[in-house]
């Protein structure tokens, strides 16, 4: 495997997470996020530009490590495999999803909202998941609250986050990234503003580093 989620994450201040249109909006959309120092970017199935917008990345952009996000099936984990999706994200996770996704070949951070749910992951031999819907479940209380019986267990946080909420996010030990949508709204992409995304993007990344100036 050439990297592993703990490498990605390292490299991952914030994970924009991306939901195309079109999938010519994907070469310069991810040369913009990495301008602004963004270099590991979510692709979401939820629309059928997705699996292109991954190809297209994969093919085109040096420097960004591409994943799809909201894989829910086994089947979507081998379309995002066969498109070049580095790694896999999913909001939950079923027991087929779990040992389809376990067994891909490529980093797989499925999503928790419960004790019950983060104990099944572990039990597969996964430290790293996604909460989520992390503002909806109770947000950075929520999750100190989960991280706490399991040291063992790194944290993306992801739903319903933006800037506002980094400095809380951050103050958890556990919390190695944190994923959202503000870096690269819908409205910026649509309009293909792609310089005013590189410039969320910095700013995100700017603060991030005002938190954890060592990267810690």
């Amino acid at each position: 495997m050439e990297n592993s989620l703990h490498t990605i994450v390292a490299r991952a201040p914030l994970m924009p997470v991306v939901t195309l249109r079109s999938g010519a909006d994907a070469v310069p959309l991810a040369r913009a996020l990495l301008a602004g120092g963004l270099p590991v970017i979510e692709i979401t199935l939820r629309t059928a530009a997705g699996l292109e917008a991954i190809r297209r990345i994969r093919a085109e952009v040096e420097g960004v490590i591409v994943g799809a996000g909201t894989v829910t099936t086994p089947a979507d984990v081998d379309d995002a495999l066969a498109a070049g999706a580095e790694f896999l994200v999913s909001p939950g996770a079923t027991p087929a999803l779990l040992n389809a996704g376990v067994g891909c070949g490529v980093p797989f951070m499925p999503g928790i909202a419960t004790a019950s749910e983060l104990m099944t992951c572990v039990d597969k031999g996964l430290d790293i998941l996604k909460f989520f819907p992390a503002h909806a479940i109770g947000g950075a209380n929520a999750l100190k609250a989960l991280a706490g019986p399991f040291p063992q267990v790194s944290f993306c946080p992801t739903g319903g986050i933006g800037l506002a909420q980094l400095d809380e996010y951050f103050a958890i030990p556990a919390v190695k990234t944190l994923g959202g949508s503000w870096m690269a709204p819908a409205s910026r992409i649509a309009e293909q503003e792609w310089r005013g995304i590189t410039a969320l993007a910095a700013q995100a990344v700017a603060r991030v580093v005002e938190l954890r100036p060592r990267g810690g």
